[in-house]
């Protein structure tokens, strides 16, 4: 299965407590911080929601 890379690149001041708890939920603690997941439907439908502050790129 292909794995995905996801960093957090926009502060989640200003949106709702359920799109940082979102944050949260993907292993994302501090801005800038890079995480590596299988692009599963579960990963994706929560890069979805938060989208407008995350970063994703493919992991060979």
């Amino acid at each position: 299965m292909s794995k995905i890379a996801i960093t957090w690149k926009r502060s989640g001041i200003g949106y709702s407590r359920d799109q940082r708890r979102t944050i949260a939920s993907l292993g994302l603690k501090r801005l800038h911080q890079t995480v590596v997941h299988e692009n599963i439907p579960s990963i994706n439908g929560m890069v979805q929601k938060v989208k407008h502050l995350l970063e994703v790129a493919d992991v060979d």
